[in-house]
């Protein structure tokens, strides 16, 4: 998403590895944790997350960011500049989860439940099948777009169709905002090309998709399939490097197929289930994933713009400073 009214910026879904300001971090990342005498836990499941060792006290990060005595207000949604020196330092300020006055960073939009009518014709009366049905409308508040990223040229201002019942869009080119994309991924693969302890940041939907032959089905999960669990060893597996992931519930996501026999026709797909953006994953050392080989089916999801990560180098020393 981007905000225009105070100079043109990129805002993306909050990381989900905090709570209210403070970070967590895998259990088996923070050696001087007491948990480690009294946690049991499932070894085939990704690592616990805990707060750091030297993270304040709650009711003094609460002290810290009250104002006015009145409850504090966190961003759902976070600026192009904290996100910028999220990835440079590994950590974001107690200040940077502050909603600005005046923006509606927690939630910018309004929900407007609609409800519709069909009319038998020649008659006043409500059809018997599909005659009534509600839909809910989303609208940005003033000042708030969405943001998206085109790989071709093209003159805008112009209109788009958005959705399936005909909605148009209004398209316009921001260079500005294009820059500071691509000013994070500079800093995010520098980040993915140093070894060690690193967090992928999902900041678009991730549908991790594998086909199953026996049942014939498809099951999608939270993480990455190619991505193993570093603690996980057994005789068959090596251990991987993801130890732990911060996440909620999935997005579902309904396709369409290409009919092959017809021009300029779709038919439904099964729907699929996304991991919500926002979610960090914590690795040992950066992996790359599947879906970024040009030559996989899969890819398709890549050029929609789906699986976008953005990688920090962790240090638990930046968290406590």
């Amino acid at each position: 998403m981007c905000y225009r009214n105070q100079g043109n910026s990129l805002y993306f879904p909050r990381p989900l590895g905090f709570v209210k300001s403070t970070p967590l971090v895998p259990l088996a990342w923070e050696t001087e944790s007491h948990l480690h005498n009294v946690v049991f836990r499932d070894e085939t499941q990704p690592c616990p997350l805990v707060k750091p060792v030297k993270s304040p006290p709650e009711d003094e990060e609460d002290d810290v960011i009250k104002c006015g005595g009145s409850e504090p207000k966190f961003r759902q949604y976070l600026p192009y500049s904290v996100v910028k020196a999220y990835l440079e330092t590994g950590k974001i300020e107690k200040d940077d989860w502050q909603v600005t006055p005046g923006i509606d960073e927690d939630q910018p939009w309004t929900i407007e439940t609609r409800s519709h009518n069909s009319i038998e014709p020649g008659t006043r009366q409500v059809k018997d099948a599909d005659g009534y049905f509600v839909e809910n409308a989303i609208r940005l508040h003033a000042g708030w777009s969405l943001a998206i990223g085109i790989d071709k040229n093209i003159e805008t201002p112009t209109t788009l169709r958005l959705g399936g019942e005909g909605h148009r869009a209004i398209l316009q080119r921001c260079d500005e905002l294009g820059e500071q994309w691509a000013n994070l991924q500079q800093i995010s693969q520098a980040n993915f090309k140093s070894q060690g302890k690193s967090i992928a940041y999902l900041v678009t939907p991730g549908v991790f998709e594998r086909k199953q032959k026996s049942p014939l089905h498809s099951l999608c999960r939270a993480y990455p399939w190619e991505w193993k669990l570093a603690h996980t060893v057994n005789q068959n597996q090596t251990p991987g490097d993801l130890v732990s992931m911060a996440t909620e519930k999935p997005v579902p996501i309904s396709c369409r197929f290409r009919d092959k026999n017809e021009t300029n026709k779709s038919i439904p797909a099964p729907q699929v289930f996304a991991a919500p953006p926002g979610s960090l994953y914590y690795l040992n050392q950066p992996r790359s994933l599947f879906q970024d080989n040009e030559q996989t089916q899969v890819n398709k999801w890549r050029k929609l713009g789906y699986f976008e990560l953005l990688w920090i180098r962790f240090s638990l020393n930046n968290l406590s400073n």
